[in-house]
């Protein structure tokens, strides 16, 4: 979740609807300054007995984060905590339950950004090894519950964690038990933005898929392969799903901002802390009747907040987020950008792959969407077949994208091989929970601990 940029020096109170559109319309770049942007979280756990870091303990959370100033990393804190490190490579950060995040920063290509996550992972384990910590690559916590893990001091997760009790049974999982994957992309204009993000969300379901890897929960299988992705179907009904205004005729900036003010407000931050919102409307903040700050009107930094707190599978800022995936080891952090970048950087290839999917309808996308955390790669195609058989041809279009945009290293090897972990899994049909399950079943004879040999 983001980390709260306090360092602009203007703040403009909101005085007409242009300036909620402005991040949106402000994201918009020409082709060569497009840039990608990878995020991706961790588990962190103490190697002597699997526990879960807490923030102040000797080793904890705070002292792998001010461990990373040896490569050159600044605190940043709230409250006199601190509770995220920036540097060259993006921000360092942590979740609710100390899962550790790097938002990484907006690069050129691929061989970049794959360069970059293998920094922080050499920076991390070498913090770990001081700290006595090491770094599971998973979607879920596959043997912790809720109870087993620590509360990060964050003031807006104070307030969420009070919230999604009242909007959703399994908030809180995905709070303090999820890691994911995700790709920050840029456009060109608002016909570019909305191409990409309808073909973005009608195929995040197959990103699902592929990266499914949350099999496990308190210790057993839980009937599922991607359950991180199922939580999501019951977080919050206001701030999450398949968006179906997103495919209607006349979908906008203008249209995601009508959507954005319909979601319900988490916080407002004033003074270093964050204010108790939750549940109220950002159109009575923008008319001064918000009950919490009254006669006040929001700024641009409020707004900027705000549209941070939806969580659809796709989510438009000043970027599109490609948000589908559970967490995974180094080599598929590296796939899942070269899966969408290869998608949705080449304008023929975004062609080819919304022809894919232009025909199916709202009912169809959402029974997909929901087939998927339990089925993956075996769940219906609308039409007919699986979605193992729409896989490869997805693949190859990617592939032919990343050829097209020809980016090499200085080997002379494009973007194409960082798909090849993808290619692997289509070719067996088999995703990397599957694989979990069968070791859970077979060699690990039912002993969760076992998993804990797969960290970074």
């Amino acid at each position: 979740m983001s980390t709260r940029d306090t360092s602009a020096a203007e703040d403009p109170i909101i005085e007409s609807r242009d300036q909620l559109v402005a991040p949106m319309q402000l994201g918009e770049k020409p082709k060569e300054n497009w840039r990608i942007g990878t995020e991706h979280e961790k588990l962190v756990y103490h190697r002597s007995d699997h526990r879960a870091p807490s923030y102040d303990e000797a080793g904890g959370i705070r002292d792998i984060l001010l461990s990373l100033q040896r490569f050159g990393w600044e605190p940043v804190e709230e409250g006199g905590k601190v509770i995220a490190m920036r540097g060259s490579d993006g921000t360092v950060s942590l979740e609710p339950a100390g899962q550790l995040e790097l938002s990484g920063a907006p690069l050129e290509n691929l061989h970049d950004t794959c360069a970059e996550t293998g920094r922080h992972l050499a920076q991390v384990k070498e913090v770990g090894e001081a700290c006595g910590v090491g770094f599971l690559g998973l979607g879920m916590w596959p043997d912790k519950t809720r109870e087993d893990l620590p509360v990060m001091p964050k003031g807006r997760y104070e307030i969420m964690m009070r919230h999604m009790p009242r909007v959703g049974s399994l908030g809180l999982d995905m709070m303090l038990r999820t890691c994911t994957i995700q790709v920050n992309l840029d456009y060109s204009s608002e016909p570019d933005m909305v191409q990409k993000f309808r073909t973005g969300l009608a195929l995040q379901p197959l990103a699902t898929a592929l990266f499914a890897n949350s099999p496990f929960t308190e210790g057993k299988p839980n009937g599922y392969l991607s359950y991180r992705s199922h939580i999501w179907s019951d977080t919050d009904p206001h701030r999450t799903g398949m968006l179906p205004f997103v495919f209607e005729d006349g979908f906008g900036y203008e249209r995601w901002v009508d959507y954005m003010l319909d979601v319900p407000m988490y916080f407002v931050f004033r003074d270093g802390k964050y204010i108790d919102a939750a549940g109220h409307s950002f159109r009575d903040f923008l008319d001064g009747k918000l009950a919490v700050l009254p006669g006040e009107k929001p700024t641009q930094s409020d707004w900027w907040d705000h549209l941070s707190t939806a969580f659809p599978e796709v989510r438009l800022k000043s970027f599109l987020e490609m948000r589908g995936a559970d967490g995974g080891p180094w080599s598929r952090i590296c796939a899942l950008p070269a899966f969408w970048v290869g998608l949705l950087y080449d304008q023929g290839a975004l062609d080819a792959a919304w022809d894919l999917v232009k025909n199916w309808n709202m009912e169809e996308r959402e029974e997909l969407r929901n087939a998927v955390p339990r089925l993956a790669l075996d769940a219906p195609l609308p039409g007919g077949g699986k979605l193992l058989d729409l896989a490869g041809e997805v693949l190859r279009i990617a592939r032919s994208g990343l050829n097209v945009r020809a980016r090499l290293n200085s080997s002379g090897d494009n973007e194409t091989g960082f798909l090849e972990t993808l290619d692997e899994i289509v070719a067996s049909g088999e995703v990397p929970a599957q694989k979990l399950l069968r070791k859970f079943h077979g060699e690990w004879n039912g002993d969760i601990d076992r998993v804990y040999k797969y960290s970074f």
